[in-house]
């Protein structure tokens, strides 16, 4: 039998998966707000924020990246219904992600404009960046904590709240843009600062609002925030081996996206904004994939964890078959909509021509990302080898895309489509790798320790 025929596995896996698309796909349109609105105050805020955004992108992954790892073990423990180390695993990822948040605060406040320069050397560019980044840089310990505590609820398979969440979010952000990026209804006009009020009012309504939700009405798992103040060494020494390979590889992969802007933003002003356009509405069509790979983290590792080997195969194939037929939808879906949303923007021509042939390339991308990414990220991942993906990224972002990339921009005088081309063209190689690492069932590993006493 090559496809699962069981229902409790695709209503489970559709479940999850809708709901962390959804969730997704609504956090990534207040970036698509923020682009729209910005994009018809002026090219020079767009482009500000999209420096500002590359520097948050990092941090993004690098919390994610936290959140991950602790959603990994943490599935397993869940497989076995063991609660306790959850709630242990929750705390550490706190702590990880209060520490790289407060850091990162630090530096962009005592170096905002080096910051913002490593991204572009176009003075009113940066000058709306700093602007930007003054009021933006207090929203990352909120984002940081906010997405642990949501991580601890998806271990437990809850994960409707972060749909509400997200939407009370786009609603604040999208309101306040509307009132303060060009100034309506007697609010002053404030561009760039109007649009940071914006996301950092949504990111503590976020916080608030997911607290709340798990350390005072969630009794599955029963969480108190004095259980937060203390980590246990032992799980602390399980959580870095098992996340610093993941935690690494998503820092890799923000760098790496920070690093194509750096190599854009030097080779034509245009392409920066362009890159902003084609991005967001790539990762936006992208969470599906997100959502999807996800999902399968949870049910791969929940079933390693209840050691039925037999259904992790089974799961295994089906989900593949799976993930080649949403990159399929995904392509056709860019190919029709990339027109009509160039045309909301207000952009010069070379803008729009060069986002297009972004788009074109991101079309053929997102059919190989929606395989390979899916089945590194939630089936090989979720199985408990969290190296591979960091190894596989090492040769081939850092061995091989960065340097040709360098090489076309610098030295070779490419154009900035076709150094794009050669920046994405790793989404299409690491298939091969991720096919044969997947069906050789290599990855399947059990990452719980046995019950203390027991």
């Amino acid at each position: 039998m090559f496809i699962s025929h069981d229902r409790d596995f695709y209503k489970s896996f559709i479940k999850l998966s809708l709901a962390l698309m959804i969730e997704q796909a609504v956090i990534l349109s207040v970036n698509l707000a923020d682009n729209v609105m910005l994009g018809n105050y002026s090219e020079s805020a767009l482009s500000g924020v999209a420096a500002v955004n590359q520097i948050q992108f990092v941090l993004q992954q690098v919390v994610y990246g936290i959140s991950n790892g602790m959603i990994v073990l943490g599935s397993q423990y869940w497989g076995q219904k063991r609660l306790g180390e959850i709630k242990k695993l929750s705390a550490i990822g706190a702590w990880f992600a209060l520490a790289i948040t407060v850091m990162l605060f630090i530096a962009v406040s005592l170096w905002p404009r080096g910051a913002l320069a490593l991204f572009t050397g176009d003075g009113p560019i940066i000058d709306q960046g700093v602007r930007y980044l003054d009021i933006m840089r207090f929203s990352y310990m909120f984002f940081g904590l906010t997405t642990v505590m949501l991580g601890t609820l998806r271990v437990i398979e809850i994960v409707r709240i972060a749909l509400r969440v997200s939407l009370v979010s786009l609603v604040i952000n999208v309101s306040i843009n509307f009132l303060l990026i060009q100034g309506r209804f007697g609010f002053p006009e404030m561009g760039v600062r109007g649009a940071a009020i914006g996301t950092l009012t949504a990111r503590v309504v976020e916080f608030i609002i997911v607290a709340h939700n798990l350390f005072v009405r969630e009794d599955r798992l029963g969480l108190k925030p004095r259980e937060w103040l203390h980590v246990d060494r032992v799980m602390l020494g399980d959580f870095v081996k098992v996340s610093t390979p993941i935690i690494v590889a998503a820092f890799l992969w923000g760098v790496n996206n920070a690093v194509q802007t750096v190599i854009l933003g030097h080779m034509d002003k245009s392409a920066i904004a362009a890159q902003s356009i084609s991005s967001t509405i790539y990762l936006l069509l992208k969470v599906t994939s997100v959502g999807a790979a996800s999902a399968a983290s949870i049910l791969i590792g929940k079933t390693v964890g209840a050691g039925d080997m037999d259904k992790v195969r089974e799961y295994t194939r089906t989900l593949q078959v799976i993930f080649v037929g949403i990159g399929l939808t995904l392509a056709l879906l860019m190919t029709i909509i990339r027109f009509p949303l160039l045309a909301v923007y207000n952009i010069t021509d070379e803008t729009r021509r060069m986002a297009n042939a972004f788009m074109t390339i991101q079309t053929i991308t997102i059919f190989t990302m929606s395989y390979q990414m899916a089945v590194n990220t939630g089936i090989v991942r979720g199985g408990g080898d969290t190296r591979f993906i960091l190894i596989v990224d090492l040769v081939s972002i850092f061995g091989i895309v960065l340097p040709l990339s360098l090489l076309g921009a610098f030295v070779w005088d490419l154009s900035p489509v076709a150094v794009t081309f050669i920046l994405n063209s790793d989404q299409i190689f690491k298939c091969v790798p991720a096919f044969i690492r997947c069906n050789s069932y290599k990855w399947i590993k059990n990452l719980t320790r046995p019950e203390r006493g027991g």
